[in-house]
């Protein structure tokens, strides 16, 4: 009794950690994420990526599903989305004044810029020949650079030794370096052309028959000699080379031929389990039919064991549940937390018989609903029960062993076998999928080992083909074959 006490006192937080199952984890992490809102056009309730909402129905679409990037939505002052503007040709969408450059205004009168200090010419900054006359020269002693008089703070240089070829060195190398930069070729834009020194000078076209002189830089006068010649060489080699083919094993060919009847054998397999779910589906169909023929036992449910007081928790929303009326729960949890998602495609099911598929079109997204029909809850409604329906389910001996007998009370007030037709459906349903899915697999295999086989043996192949088999070509030769 105590830990009944200590459970009762427990938050149903706590209580729904206790059992974290992957199934619940999952879900409740999709809700939260979802949040029970769905947006755009694409009905999801992505709002990680970037989006825009309409001004007039206060919608949230997103940036690519109505071709609008977020550097465009910077200039947008009022967005409409297409449906508003087709309920009210007069919403348009606003884009702000971007400031647009104006004249340029006339600049003032620049003033003149300032000269240079001219460095004195007696300055040791300045390079010397040493070849001319005034480097050659001896100190004269009178002038001011050789009395020590110095300017600008610098001691300058006897006026009597001063190269007269420092002025026309700094020309030259202005002028070197401006030689050196036109002298920069651009880069070419068309290829360069590369020529074979073996096809220069006169030649005479390769053409069979053909006396005509060779084009420059090729072997053929024209591309008719060129065909020419190619068909020639096809029509001397390949048959050689198809006989040798023939006579050779390959190693690959076998591997496919193998692999293809491998893949034959598995889609035979596939066909017999569809034809067998197949007539499980016919079977129910049965089941449901008798069951509709049958008249209630008000004792049913009388007869049933005696449920005890034990208590569950359901996988979905982690409430504590009764163990009685558990199925009934979970499956209205399921409904209604399935209603909240959108599974959509833009292309309908194409199924030759029975459509699994509820393909229910939403003209908002453009799409058609991809849920299972029996499973779909937002589109395809269970049937009203009414109080003279039986229940119709086959009893079992063991779980597996069928007794011949079913369940003959009232439909509505049977919590033991509740939505058991919805659930064996659902089964072969998902069961089909699963064998549509593999049969599109092995479909693709096939296709795909029997290009390697086409393309194995082809012309272009035969002829690039370069091992020479020594056997088959001696036997070949003396007529063996």
């Amino acid at each position: 009794m105590s830990e009944l006490k200590k459970r009762k006192k427990k938050s149903k937080e706590e209580i729904a950690k206790e059992f974290d199952l992957p199934e619940r984890k999952s879900k409740i992490a999709t809700i939260y994420k979802q949040d029970g809102q769905a947006y755009c056009l694409c009905r999801s309730s992505d709002s990680s990526r970037f989006m825009i909402g309409c001004d007039a129905c206060e919608e949230w679409y997103h940036g690519d599903c109505i071709n609008v990037s977020e550097k465009e939505a910077k200039h947008i002052k009022h967005y409409y989305c297409q449906r508003c503007k087709e309920e009210d040709p007069s919403l348009q969408t606003v884009f702000r004044l971007v400031p647009v450059a104006g004249p340029t205004p006339i600049p003032e009168e620049k003033k003149p810029p300032k000269k240079k200090k001219e460095k004195p010419i007696g300055s040791s900054s300045e390079k010397r020949c040493g070849n001319c006359d005034g480097c050659l020269a001896a100190n004269c002693g009178n002038c001011d650079g050789c009395l020590d008089h110095t300017k600008h703070g610098r001691k300058q240089r006897c006026e009597m030794r001063i190269c007269s070829n420092s002025s026309t060195r700094k020309k030259d190398r202005a002028a070197v370096k401006a030689a050196g930069r036109n002298k920069r070729r651009k880069r070419s834009l068309t290829p360069e052309v590369i020529r074979n020194p073996a096809l220069e000078g006169d030649r005479q076209c390769f053409g069979p028959g053909c006396i005509m002189t060779a084009r420059p830089q090729s072997k053929y006068c024209s591309d008719e000699c060129g065909m020419k010649l190619a068909t020639s060489r096809i029509y001397q080699v390949l048959p050689q080379r198809i006989q040798e083919w023939s006579l050779s094993p390959a190693v690959g060919e076998e591997q496919n031929k193998k692999a293809l009847e491998s893949i034959r054998m598995k889609q035979a397999i596939v066909r017999a389990t569809l034809a067998e779910l197949d007539k499980r589906h016919a079977e129910l169909d049965l089941l449901v039919e008798r069951a509709k023929r049958c008249t209630l036992d008000p004792n049913a449910l009388e007869n049933t064991d005696v449920e005890d007081e034990m208590s569950m928790y359901c996988i979905t929303c982690g409430h504590e549940i009764h163990s009685k009326t558990a199925i009934r729960h979970m499956e209205k949890c399921f409904n209604k937390y399935e209603s909240q998602a959108s599974f959509g495609s833009i292309f309908k099911t194409r199924i030759d018989g029975n459509s699994m598929f509820c393909d229910f079109y939403n003209p908002a997204s453009k799409t058609y609903c991809k849920r299972l029909r029996v499973l779909c809850p937002e589109h395809c409604k269970d049937p009203k029960i009414n109080d003279t329906d039986v229940c119709g389910c086959p009893l079992v001996r063991n779980v597996f062993q069928l007794t011949g007998e079913f369940c003959r009370a009232p439909k509505k007030n049977c919590f033991k076998h509740y939505v058991w037709e919805k659930i064996r459906r659902a089964e072969i349903d998902l069961e089909r999928v699963r064998q549509w899915l593999k049969m599109d697999e092995l479909v693709e295999q096939e296709r795909q080992i029997r290009q390697a086989m086409a393309s194995r043996a082809g012309v272009l192949g035969l002829m690039l083909h370069s091992t020479y088999n020594h056997d088959i070509m001696e036997k070949l030769c003396t007529g063996k074959f």
